[in-house]
Formats: C-alpha cells, sequence, structure tokens
C-alpha cells in the first residue's frame, strides 16, 4: 500500500487491523533494537475481566465493547506483575502495533530526561532558543515556551477534527504520505491565542517537541530514546519509529511497538520514573508530566479548553480521585495507570469507526475510561 492511500484510508470506516500491524511495509521507519536485557513481567495471579461496565446509567458488555472498537490487545498489570493478557486472533504478543500519539508520551519522556541531563537549561524558555526555524516573523511558535507546547497551549490556530479532510491534522499527516518534510509544517501556524492561556490538542505542538529533542541532544529521537528509555526500561522487541523524506520521525504519531514494551511506559511512570530501582526519568518530571498546574489545563467542563480531559506533559487527565493518567491515541490506542490501584492497563486498537464523527460516538473515549476502570477495581 502506497503512504497516500493508507492516510486516505484513514478515518473513512475502512478496517485498519492488517494497516496497523504492517507500518514498515508502508512507510520508512528508524529502528529501536530490543534491550540486549529485556525484562519480562512476572506473571500474577490469573484475573477474571468483568463481564461488564457501566457507561450513561447502563450496564454494558465488556466482551462487545472489546469486539466493537476491534481490541488487538489488552494487558493488565498490578503492582508491576500481569494480571490478564488477551489477544485477537488476529494479533499476539509479539504483534509490532501502531501506537499513533501514545507516541507523544514516549517523546516527552525522554525530553525529561534531556532537561535532566543540562541539555535543556528550563522549559520555561521559549522554544525558539533552540530550534530558530519556528522563531521567523508570524510563526506560532517564536516566543513561545516550551512547557505551553508542552501542555498543548502553544495558542497556534489548530484543528484536530479528523472527520474532516481538510483540517490541519489531516493536512499535516498527507505531509509525510507525500514526501514532504514534517519539520516544515508547525513553522506555518498562525497565532490564535495567547500562549499558555487555552487548552487545545494540536499535534504541531508534539512534533514541535520533536523538534526541539532532536535541536538539543543532536541525535535522532529513535537514536536518543534507544539509550536512554528503551534498552533501561528492558524493551523486549525492536520498535520501529515513522520517518519523513529527511530523516526525522513523526514524534506526534509514529511509534510502533508490542504490547507489553508499551505498558513498561507506564509501570515506570508508576513508580514515579524508576524501573529496577534505578531512576530512569526523574521522579519530579513524571510528576509535573501527570499534574495539570493551571486553570486551562484541568479536567472537567470548562471555558479554556476544547477537551473535558484535564492535560500535563504530553498525558492525558480524567477526571476522578485515584490519580489516574493515560496516554492515548486514535483508533482507542490506551497506555492507563491508576496509582491508586496500582494498575497499568494497555488497550491497543482498531475501531474503524473513530474519526467518522467529531464526538464521542465515534471515539468512545469517555465509555473506554469506564471500561478500563472497571478492570482495575477488578485487578
Amino acid at each position: 500500500m502506497k503512504p497516500i492511500d493508507y492516510v486516505n484510508s484513514l478515518y473513512s470506516g475502512a478496517s485498519q487491523i492488517r494497516n496497523f500491524q504492517t507500518q514498515r511495509e508502508i512507510w520508512p521507519t528508524a529502528r529501536m533494537s530490543a534491550s540486549p536485557h529485556p525484562r519480562p513481567f512476572p506473571k500474577g495471579a490469573p484475573m477474571a475481566l468483568p463481564a461488564t461496565y457501566t457507561y450513561g446509567g447502563a450496564s454494558k458488555d465488556l466482551q462487545d465493547f472489546m469486539n466493537e472498537t476491534e481490541t488487538m490487545a489488552l494487558v493488565v498489570l498490578k503492582d508491576g506483575a500481569i494480571r490478564h493478557e488477551s489477544y485477537a486472533d488476529w494479533g499476539g504478543p509479539n504483534t509490532l502495533w501502531m501506537s499513533h500519539s501514545v507516541s507523544k508520551s514516549f517523546v516527552s519522556a525522554v525530553l525529561g530526561i534531556a532537561l535532566d541531563e543540562g541539555l535543556i537549561k528550563s522549559i520555561e524558555q521559549p522554544v525558539d532558543d533552540y530550534v530558530p526555524a519556528l522563531g521567523i516573523e508570524g510563526s506560532a511558535y517564536k516566543g513561545v515556551r516550551i512547557k505551553d507546547i508542552l501542555q498543548m497551549s502553544s495558542g497556534a490556530g489548530w484543528s484536530e477534527d479528523y472527520s474532516d479532510p481538510n483540517s490541519d491534522m489531516r493536512r499535516f499527516g498527507r505531509v509525510v504520505a507525500t514526501g514532504g518534510v514534517l519539520n516544515e509544517f508547525p513553522a506555518t501556524l498562525k497565532r490564535a491565542r495567547e500562549p499558555g492561556t487555552f487548552n487545545r490538542y494540536n499535534s504541531a505542538d508534539a512534533q514541535v517537541v520533536g523538534m526541539l529533542l532532536v535541536a538539543v541532544t543532536g541525535r535522532s529521537i529513535a537514536d536518543y530514546m534507544q539509550e536512554k528509555l528503551w534498552h533501561p526500561l528492558g524493551m523486549e522487541a525492536d520498535g520501529y519509529w515513522i520517518i519523513d523524506s529527511a530523516g526525522m520521525e513523526r514524534a506526534y504519531g509514529g511509534l510502533n511497538a508490542i504490547a507489553r514494551d508499551y505498558a513498561k511506559i507506564g509501570e515506570l511512570y508508576r513508580l514515579n520514573g524508576k524501573c529496577d530501582g534505578k531512576q530512569i526519568v526523574s521522579e519530579s518530571w513524571v510528576r509535573a508530566s501527570v499534574t495539570p498546574d493551571a486553570p486551562h489545563l484541568m479536567p472537567g467542563h470548562r471555558d479554556l479548553s476544547n477537551s473535558v480531559f484535564g492535560y500535563g506533559y504530553q498525558w492525558w487527565v480524567p477526571e476522578g480521585n485515584e490519580g489516574e493518567y493515560s496516554a492515548r491515541g486514535v483508533y482507542n490506542q490506551f497506555v492507563h495507570v491508576n496509582p491508586t490501584k496500582r494498575v497499568v492497563i494497555v488497550k491497543l486498537s482498531a475501531n474503524r469507526r473513530y474519526g467518522l464523527t467529531h464526538d464521542e460516538t465515534s471515539y468512545r473515549t469517555l465509555e473506554t475510561y469506564e471500561f478500563l476502570r472497571a478492570i482495575a477495581a477488578a485487578a
């Protein structure tokens, strides 16, 4: 399949079951090798999934929801041990799966490492201090704090409407599919709001975070992440990043990995940045990443955001009193962490109705959280 044919098939109702497993057949990629010291999760006592969950005041069948959203993988960890692991008959534990925007949370983690290493002085600095191409006159990112970009509050004008073929997000997706260069797109955006005042989900912001990471490390995202995160976490399989014609990773949504390896970043954050007792990402970065710290970032209905979810440094924060947070991607990819219940859940999916409408009827994000909460309560 040609890249443009694949991109045009998205949000159309077409099945993506095969496509999400075979991204390397569609795109050029950069490889991160499996860790030389893999860390498989221990097996815990097997758990039975709950038969139902509650959504919208009604009892819903859990297995029906998994089928309707075309769930490829479901992995449930409790205290770092696998309590449940299941795959559709068209997937398996060794199947590489497209993560979409779950990728953003991985990039955020390694940016935190770069900050810890002193490669960035402060996220209070303007991003164009490090990426001068974003400082051109008229660019939405000129003078914008790194922190505001991490928190999807850059102020750039943007539409992330997947149901609209002419939205900024859909246009951005066609850039790499037609041989374009990803890093040229963000600087073309114009400012719509004062930075740091409104939370608008914007995948170009995440690509800017990737541009920043490359600028301060002098290395590709794949190369730096392999050394600083992939190998230290004991990833069991190779991971792959989709890259453009210039070799730049699609930082906003190009990581491919197996389900167990996605679970490792959830467990890392549940343990406040530690793996096997070693601090991989600083605890302060982890806590800040999953803690909304301004009115426009708080979960719940408000005039300062176009989402009911809270937002941190490329992590989503739902309403609730158990400290939950998630890495999330389109088509219902989730790495969900409930620190109160000491649970991490990975759900990888190919919900073909995703993005047919610009609302919950096709996204089913709110419903997924109730599905995940029912599983966490049973773990």
